[in-house]
């Protein structure tokens, strides 16, 4: 095991990213913090621990992208965004991983994401009291309300000077864009037609500069990566910042073994280019995957903890929670053009709280949703909800109507069900890790609402003069896996993601949310993990750790 060198990078941000080099450690007595992902929760991380002088390495699987050279419009270029590492997926439903839902590389899935930035409602945290379904989270509202403020407000978020749902109504720091596309538009008259209240997107987009970043030009390939660097990610954001206050990114580098001494973790165990090296750390965060995190806890097992590391409650990979994400396409008389502009524009969570009368528990949002012609053709084809494939000239026929198609897009939530899990199989994969096996049913109450959604879409559709001509089954934003909570034998870690079994060990990401919620979970995984930064800094001050 080699522990004398390492990979290094530099902070000139991307003119040596791909120019890795062995070379003297920087931290040759280990990190104060070892953060293991460079997504949307490590990012904010290494920049708050490394800005209060703590001595910060992050690990990242992927490379360190850069915008300029990585990324191009062109769908099938960028493919390599997600993480498409192997998986078996299983269940009633079984996921389709990759691009749509997990990142790879410095900034993670905020390189690919549509910016869609919404915060959670109250009743999000306590579905269970309210509802009964579902678990409470640990933490209300008010909690984190303080930490959604700071990250919108570091990042500039834009927004209506009104938002009429949930607790926080507006305004946002930065104003909406202007103008919306087509398919937006169409999905605004639509609503108010139907008497259902909408709005211009919440986005992690600029509408003006900020920081030194041009505002969005509408380019409209904000899932592909942003050339411009008007949408926010970690990698043109939080990770360059966190260089600059000292921390060191090591990208490249697959981390395959936590490392304990019995009773705390030392560090952890990463592959660069067939050698292995050891991170020792004071703390380890494992920032990573919602199925990646469960399945290094795993691995990591030992004499002292047999069931793997964090999971003497036997949660550990349990509750996962994707969220439904059905599209409904629909065929209009005049001409949308669904690849112009930013992808979501307009929203509504008319049917985001509990009503009974529809008869299920809990609720969605709804966004217009552009799609280029690729997505649209693979959707139509192989993931259609009636499970019939379209294809040669019937999909011919269909894609010649492009330009003519509205795109809707449910953001449905999942109760949390410990069936639905990620356990380890006997493959291995290139490092000699077991490969995750993504266990996956949905649930009755999720069926109704997925039909509920589909109904709505359709009268959506047809109040825009249209007609719904493909439905698509799809699902997104995977959570849960090392759920939050107070009571250690029914949870993984604390209301801060420290692991209720090993006081230096923290999760963070979306792998700790108890429930799913129904909008984007972006901002609240960035809001958790600036919560976490200000508790780690306090331990850490008062040598709690």
């Amino acid at each position: 095991m080699e522990n004398k060198d390492r990979v290094t990078h530099h902070s000139d941000h991307y003119a040596g990213h791909r120019s890795k080099r062995l070379d003297k450690r920087k931290y040759r007595d280990g990190a104060d913090i070892c953060i293991v992902g460079a997504g949307a929760a490590g990012g904010v991380l290494a920049y708050e621990l490394a800005k209060a002088g703590l001595k910060v390495v992050v690990i990242e699987a992927g490379p360190y992208w850069n915008p300029q050279t990585d990324f191009a419009s062109d769908e099938l270029a960028t493919r390599r965004l997600g993480w498409e590492a192997t998986r078996i997926v299983d269940g009633a439903n079984p996921l389709r991983l990759g691009h749509n839902n997990s990142g790879r590389g410095v900034g993670g899935g905020t390189v690919h994401f549509t910016g869609v930035f919404l915060r959670f409602h109250e009743s999000d945290f306590k579905t269970r009291t309210t509802d009964g379904v579902g678990e409470d989270w640990p933490i209300a509202y008010e909690d984190l309300a303080p930490f959604y403020d700071k990250i919108e407000r570091d990042i500039a978020v834009s927004g209506p000077k009104h938002y009429p749902w949930g607790p926080f109504n507006g305004p946002y720091p930065y104003p909406v864009r202007e103008p919306i596309s087509a398919n937006a538009q169409v999905f605004r008259e639509a609503c108010e037609k139907l008497g259902i209240e909408s709005v211009v997107t919440p986005l992690a987009i600029l509408s003006a500069p900020f920081d030194g970043r041009p505002p969005c030009i509408n380019r409209g390939f904000c899932n592909q990566g942003c050339m411009p660097n008007a949408k926010y990610s970690g990698l043109i954001q939080h990770i360059p910042k966190a260089i600059e206050h000292g921390a060191e990114v090591l990208s490249d580098c697959m981390v395959t073994q936590v490392l304990t001494d019995g009773s705390r973790v030392t560090g952890v165990l990463f592959d660069y280019e067939g050698t292995t090296y050891e991170q020792k750390a004071r703390v380890v965060i494992l920032a990573g995957f919602v199925v990646e995190t469960p399945r290094l806890l795993l691995h990591s097992a030992t004499p002292h903890f047999p069931d793997g590391l964090a999971n003497s409650s036997g949660w550990v990979g349990k509750a996962i929670m994707p969220h439904s994400s059905h599209d409904v396409y629909g065929l209009l008389p005049e001409e949308v053009r669904l690849y112009k502009g930013t992808p979501v524009l307009a929203t509504t969570q008319h049917f985001y709280e509990t009503d009974k009368r529809r008869g299920f528990a809990r609720g969605y949002t709804l966004h217009a949703h552009g799609s280029r012609p690729v997505g649209m053709a693979s959707q139509i084809a192989t993931e259609r909800a009636d499970g019939r494939m379209l294809w040669g000239k019937q999909l011919r026929e269909a894609m010649l109507d492009y330009n003519y198609y509205a795109r809707i897009t449910l953001v449905g939530e999942v109760l949390p069900n410990p069936d639905n899990r990620v356990t380890l199989t006997d493959g291995a994969d290139e490092y000699g890790m077991p490969l995750a096996k993504v266990t996956f049913s949905y649930g009755e109450n999720d069926l109704r609402l997925i039909d509920h959604a589909v109904e709505q879409m359709n009268r959506l559709i047809e109040a825009m003069g249209g007609s719904p001509a493909h439905v698509v089954g799809e699902t997104a934003h995977l959570m849960g896996g090392c759920r939050m909570g107070s009571d250690p034998d029914a949870s993984v870690v604390d209301s801060y993601g420290r692991s209720h079994d090993i006081p230096n060990l923290y999760i963070a990401g979306a792998s700790v949310f108890v429930t799913s919620g129904g909008g984007n979970p972006t901002n609240t995984v960035m809001a958790l993990a600036a919560r976490t930064a200000d508790h780690l800094i306090e331990e850490m001050s008062r040598h709690n750790i």
